[in-house]
């Protein structure tokens, strides 16, 4: 069997009329349609909610929306699973998620990521087709959208469950493919955290783990017979021009007497997606490989990891610290992040690192935050 698999997909008023219409001719192209219809099994990650009403959650970052009329074009895709184990799921709440759920279950398209508990949320898809079985987890990190014992969500990455989740489920099926929802937005290669919860995902039975969420081409690596893909782009999510949003890959995982994997290059053009030809595929893929060779190299990833951070940690300082946008603009392009740098003593920046770093005080910060008598409205 093959079985392609693409990153986010959010229909957007740029072309919501296209997937009102159900018109996938228009949003994939001829030659990307020809290559989406030829495989057996096709899945994308839905990242938004499906509903008429606005009920956004309070969070940080875009509440997502589209209207249910685009089920018309997610049913012409003919998606043969859909992963709703992402970061914006439960943009529009509860009624968002279910709305969304009774859509899925009503034209008869299978999910899996999501649902009214974590138990729910956690359940693996099974695809079975002449004696092959073969097993679709779907998880997330840590956002506003994660499952409970008692709220419905996506199904959250958790390394005293999921792990578990995956070994089980290896035991049922032939072939395991993991979905994980994480990694940091606009980076090309894995952190080194990530990078080891990957490998443990394939130490526990996956034979293929695809990173999604970036928004933008990673790198992958072969590990201990397995395939893990650092970052695969959007599908259709037409919310940005920039370089990232503008190029992705579909992964095709052909199953034989083993599994392999292809990498289809895909770019934007305007509203749409078009399969890439001639130099944008060479440009796509001869990026993807070279990032994929540097990743070998010892401590690379440790390395490129911590210039990343060094570049990005003043933006943390200034969220920290409640600067306003425009301080903020000021902060960073007048003042050099003068006004960040000095905004916290040396014992100050250790008692915030001590709150994140250490899993007491973690867990009892984030409880006090989750109550409601302290969340401002």
């Amino acid at each position: 069997m093959d079985i392609i698999i693409c990153g986010d997909l959010v229909p957007t008023r740029s072309n919501i009329e296209l997937f009102d219409k159900g018109n996938v001719t228009e949003l994939l192209g001829d030659k990307l349609l020809a290559v989406w219809s030829k495989a057996n099994f096709r899945i994308f990650n839905l990242e938004v909610p499906l509903t008429d009403i606005e009920e956004p959650i309070d969070k940080c970052g875009l509440n997502l929306i589209a209207p249910t009329s685009v089920i018309e074009g997610i049913r012409a895709l003919s998606p043969s699973v859909i992963a709703l184990a992402n970061n914006h799921i439960l943009d529009q709440g509860v009624s968002g998620l279910n709305s969304t759920l009774r859509l899925l279950t009503q034209f008869d398209i299978p999910f899996v990521g999501a649902g009214k508990d974590v138990n729910e949320a956690s359940k693996p898809y099974i695809i079975d087709q002449n004696g092959i079985k073969v097993g679709i987890y779907a998880c997330t990190e840590h956002e506003f959208s994660i499952a409970s014992d008692r709220i419905p969500g996506a199904n959250p990455f958790d390394p005293l469950e999921s792990l578990d989740h995956i070994s089980t489920l290896k035991t049922e099926c032939d072939f395991v493919i993991v979905l994980y929802h994480g990694g940091k937005e606009h980076y090309h290669y894995p952190s080194p955290y990530l990078q080891k919860v990957c490998r443990k995902i394939v130490q526990k039975g996956a034979d293929l783990v695809v990173c999604q969420h970036s928004h933008c081409v990673g790198c992958y690596e072969n590990y201990n017979g397995s395939t893990i893909i650092y970052g695969q782009g959007n599908f259709i999510f037409d919310a940005s021009e920039s370089e990232n949003w503008k190029t992705s890959l579909l992964i095709k995982a052909s199953i034989r007497e083993k599994l392999s994997i292809e990498y289809i290059p895909v770019k934007k053009d305007g509203n749409v997606v078009r399969l890439a030809e001639g130099k944008d595929a060479a440009n796509i893929l001869d990026a993807f490989y070279m990032r994929s060779n540097e990743i070998l190299l010892n401590g690379f990833i440790e390395y490129q990891y911590q210039k990343f951070a060094y570049e990005n940690t003043l933006h943390y300082i200034r969220q920290l610290a409640g600067f306003s946008k425009w301080l903020s603009i000021i902060d960073r392009r007048l003042l050099n992040g003068i006004l960040a740098k000095h905004r916290y003593s040396k014992k100050q920046l250790l008692t915030i690192r001590n709150y994140i770093e250490c899993e007491s005080h973690r867990e009892l910060l984030l409880q006090g935050l989750s109550m409601s008598r302290i969340n401002k409205k």
